[in-house]
């Protein structure tokens, strides 16, 4: 499968998207998925679970990832352009950044339970160092990469 790393948006504006999907938690359910060196954890989160424990998880983890490795790029998803899936995504974020020390790949995705045109997927590559992230987006932004 050829991925293609399009739709790069700020830390600032991905954060923005989640509290907006945040502030109508009953209309979502979704997961977390974080993968470094020493880390391969998912959270899940469903109908029922409170959407404050899940908020706190999702910022936990991201305030870890910024703690380790502060320079973010962030990708979003979107269906209605025909993008690859959120797994292959990640699949192929974690194939390409293992040359990189210190990576942290998180994938949050937070679903509309009504609808599908409110979904919310990105995939957040965290690096330890600036010259890391530029030659990824060198590399790889917007361009196909075989995954």
């Amino acid at each position: 499968m050829t991925i293609f790393f399009k739709a790069a948006i700020s830390d600032d504006v991905a954060f923005g998207m989640i509290e907006r999907c945040f502030s109508d938690p009953d209309d979502y359910d979704g997961y977390l998925d974080i993968f470094s060196d020493h880390t391969e954890q998912t959270i899940s989160w469903s109908k029922g679970r409170s959407a404050d424990e899940f908020k706190d998880q999702v910022t936990e983890a991201l305030r870890s990832a910024w703690e380790t490795a502060r320079f973010f790029q962030v990708y979003e998803r979107r269906e209605d352009r025909d993008d690859a899936g959120t797994n292959e995504i990640r699949r192929a974020a974690i194939d390409l950044t293992r040359a990189y020390g210190g990576v942290v790949v998180i994938t949050l995705s937070l679903l509309g339970r009504r609808s599908s045109t409110n979904d919310l997927e990105l995939v957040f590559l965290c690096f330890q160092e600036d010259a890391q992230r530029r030659n990824f987006r060198v590399r790889y932004d917007g361009k196909f990469v075989a995954a």
